[in-house]
């Protein structure tokens, strides 16, 4: 494995190995798809049967329920796609594996059927479990023994993700919304497809990096994983050899699944096809929300009880990293709005149409947007091609071909654009502004995380949720004129902008320390367990943020949609608070951990 590593090493782009950047492209046209696709599902279940562009007409609750059940599939998924590469598979199969479901699910979507579209889902949730696990998987083998170049590879292929949603958005949206659905999501099956040839084709250059698998799940942890004196390692080593999972425990995690399962399937059905798996009640609650409650209780007994057998030190720890996973439910259950209610706001809600010199400003802009991070992303492409195609030619070849049909796509939508007198700025275009914003506030926030005003973790929690919460409160104060129950309006877009800018720089003080805190935190034995239990909590959220999405109608029919997103300002900012002032509680739990 070792001289595998080596001889990744041998041929460096922009100082890295070349096959971090195969790794890069392959991530970035997954992304692609993926938010492609993703973007437009919230506007096709609701656009009008009788339309020029006609959707399904579903009520927005329904949409909303079906994507926030997909959404935390999709986050379950990777857990058994992790382990299956670790048995089976390895890790660069397992990615093949994952990126031809995904394709299949993009390729039946496209054909607009109900029964095709409920077979793309499951699809992509299933393709999504062999792939999101294991690419990262393939990076943390090829730098082992290269930990110090670690950050910067991993920076690097964020951007090929924040690239490939950016670029995804964009252009799926273009297409559906302007030459009908089936494009769109056809679209994103084209590049997925491509990306996975690169990818296949490229395998030689790994040698045996990921394609056998392992005997034990290797996890990727930062250094100094644990900031514990030797004595003090000892003996949680020590501690955790007589803490096995008993049967107790597995009872209560497979009763635990089975319950959120339940659940996560039976509110769709319920919704949309009046089928009830649950037909009871208990105290007038439903048979839906007894199940869900009861999974959640004995998921608590299950980590109170697991907690309760480790030494004080690994105990507070692991209480510390609990805490942490409320806030990240609370956080993605109103940060998850972004591909729900925001979406629907921009659709139906907002004035998106330019003329004068605004539009005018608006097509520079757009234009600059598009072209320069894709003239850079092509200068990687050709530094790479120099440096591989003696040895990968074959993937070469099929990356440009998808770049050129990149650039083919991206120059006859600004030629659109630039065409048109006015411009009407596409619903899905809004959803680009996170990458956009990631990609440009990242390297200030790093800085800040690097300097001696780094704030603690839970001061990043607070800050972070509390900047959701403003967020929100621009939209709470751009829809204050929409009279209750109105199903159209026109607000300024400046709102929705401002909306995912302060939502972006909440994103990145929660989003990409949170596992690193974990994996600082967690003893090893108990790793793989805390990242499964992290999902879960993101799965939580994903679902949460679909039912709270769902009562935009009624709240707004009762009420107003100001005061919807009132809601959605309060409690994130209540939250934050919370977090800020269990500040010294968490840093006591964390015994120095930083």
């Amino acid at each position: 494995m070792n001289t595998d590593i080596e001889n990744l090493f041998k041929d460096k782009v922009i100082g890295h190995p070349a096959g971090l950047f195969v790794l890069f492209f392959t991530e970035m046209w997954e992304r692609f798809s993926f938010y492609g696709m993703r973007i437009l599902l919230v506007l096709f279940l609701t656009a009008p049967i009788l339309s020029d562009n006609p959707g399904w007409e579903w009520p927005r609750e329904n949409a909303l329920a079906l994507i926030g059940t997909y959404a935390s599939l999709l986050y379950l998924t990777p857990i058994i796609g992790g382990w299956i590469a670790d048995k089976i598979t390895g890790y660069r199969m397992a990615v093949v594996i994952g990126c031809v479901i995904m394709t299949l699910g993009h390729a039946a979507m496209a054909l607009e059927t109900t029964m095709s579209f409920y077979l793309g889902l499951a699809l992509l949730v299933i393709g999504t479990g062999f792939f999101k696990p294991n690419i990262t998987s393939i990076i943390s083998t090829m730098y082992k023994g290269k930990e110090s170049k670690k950050d910067g590879a991993y920076t690097i292929f964020y951007m090929g993700v924040n690239a490939g949603a950016f670029f995804g958005m964009m252009l799926c949206g273009y297409l559906a919304e302007n030459f009908g659905w089936s494009y769109g999501f056809g679209l994103a099956g084209i590049f997925m497809l491509l990306g996975m040839l690169q990818f296949w084709l490229a395998g030689s250059l790994f040698g045996s990096i990921g394609a056998k698998p392992t005997k034990v799940h290797e996890v990727e942890l930062p250094q100094n994983i644990n900031e514990t004196s030797p004595a003090e390692q000892e003996e949680a080593e020590a501690d955790e050899k007589l803490n096995p999972f008993t049967m107790f425990d597995k009872a209560l995690m497979v009763l635990s699944a089975i319950g959120g399962l339940l659940y996560l399937f039976n509110d769709p059905l319920e919704k949309i096809g009046n089928i009830n798996m649950l037909p009871f009640e208990v105290g007038g609650l439903s048979g839906s929300n007894v199940v869900v409650l009861t999974a959640l209780v004995l998921f608590l007994v299950l980590l109170v009880t697991r907690i309760a057998r480790y030494i004080p030190i690994v105990r507070d720890r692991i209480i510390a990293v609990s805490i942490f996973g409320v806030f990240t439910v609370f956080f993605f259950a109103f940060f998850e709005q972004s591909l729900g209610s925001m979406t629907l706001f921009a659709r139906d809600y907002t004035d998106r149409v330019l003329v004068g010199n605004s539009a005018m400003v608006f097509k520079v802009i757009d234009a600059l947007l598009t072209t320069v991070p894709l003239i850079i992303i092509t200068w990687v492409l050709i530094l790479l091609a120099k440096k591989t195609f003696s040895r990968i030619g074959l993937s070469n070849i099929i990356l440009a071909i998808a770049f050129i049909g990149l650039w083919i796509l991206v120059l006859y939508r600004l030629n659109d654009k630039f065409s048109q007198e006015g411009n009407e700025v596409e619903a899905t275009w809004f959803g680009i502004l996170n990458s956009f914003f990631i990609i440009t506030l990242a390297p200030l926030f790093s800085r800040w995380w690097e300097s001696k005003y780094n704030p603690s973790a839970a001061m990043k929690y607070g800050i972070g949720l509390i900047l959701l919460g403003l967020g929100f409160a621009f939209l709470s104060y751009g829809a204050g004129e929409i009279p209750s129950g109105a199903k159209t309006a026109s607000v300024s877009m400046v709102f929705l902008i401002m909306a995912y800018l302060f939502h972006t720089m909440g994103e990145l003080c929660i989003s990409p320390v949170g596992l690193s805190y974990l994996s600082k935190l967690v003893p090893a034995r108990m790793i793989g367990f805390m990242f499964g239990i992290w999902y879960l909590a993101i799965a939580v959220g994903q679902k949460a943020a679909g039912t709270m999405g769902g009562m935009i109608d009624k709240i707004s029919e009762e009420y107003s949609m100001s005061t919807f997103f009132l809601i959605f300002t309060l409690v994130p900012i209540g939250a934050g608070f919370v977090a800020i002032v269990l500040n010294p509680l968490l840093k006591r739990l964390m015994h120095g951990v930083r």
